[in-house]
């Protein structure tokens, strides 16, 4: 779905100056977004966070712990939403992440449109990963018992469906965000929530699930 979302604070956090310049100025060129905290970066992060009080806290970095130290410090002052800029994380890693709170997990090479989604995605109350970081937690098909079907969650909704049936196609996320009229970050959701409501690891996994169970019609 395409959110609007109206001058949100944001407060940058990364491992270097250049990165640092390189995300606010991104930011900034989108109208809805405001970085705060300007000319105040002397100090540590967890308390500016908790003088500021921005509404989402982008960092990007792969120090898991100076990122759980800021989740903790800030909980319970109206804490922010973190999107968190990383390297490839482990399951046990992105595990930790996401059980302390973490909102969004990204590559660091996140192109800006996707970053953007991210942003408005967890200010609305939504989780964001990839499919890769979505295919890390699932468990592999050795761990799985035997039987396993369709999982116990919600069912697809017809957005769902029917991006589903074009995968079934064989259809790449750019087309099928060309024939949905839709944006090819926004398709990117749709198959991780699919992948997540089917149980499956990967995108063909899904599409079998998907026959098994009459929701791709022949």
């Amino acid at each position: 779905p395409e959110f609007e979302v109206q001058s949100m604070e944001i407060w940058v956090i990364a491992s270097s100056l250049a990165a640092r310049v390189g995300l606010e100025t991104i930011l900034r060129e989108d109208p809805r977004f405001v970085i705060v905290g300007e000319g105040s970066r002397a100090g540590d992060p967890a308390q500016l966070v908790r003088r500021f009080r921005p509404e989402v806290v982008v960092m990007e970095g792969s120090d898991t712990s100076a990122l759980l130290k800021l989740q903790s410090a800030v909980q319970g002052i109206g804490a922010p939403a973190i999107v968190l800029m990383t390297s490839a994380l482990g399951r046990n890693d992105l595990r930790r992440v996401l059980q302390s709170g973490v909102r969004a997990v990204l590559p660091r090479d996140v192109a800006p449109a996707e970053l953007a989604a991210a942003i408005e995605s967890v200010c609305n109350g939504l989780a964001v990963i990839t499919t890769e970081d979505l295919e890390t937690l699932l468990p592999t098909s050795s761990e799985m018992t035997v039987g396993d079907e369709l999982a116990a969650g919600e069912p697809l909704t017809s957005r769902e469906t029917e991006v589903l049936s074009m995968m079934a196609e064989g259809a790449a996320n750019k087309e099928i965000a060309t024939r949905m009229k839709i944006s090819e970050h926004t398709v990117k959701f749709h198959v991780s929530s699919i992948l997540a409501k089917l149980g499956a690891a990967t995108r063909t996994e899904a599409v079998s699930r998907g026959y098994r169970e009459g929701l791709i019609v022949i």
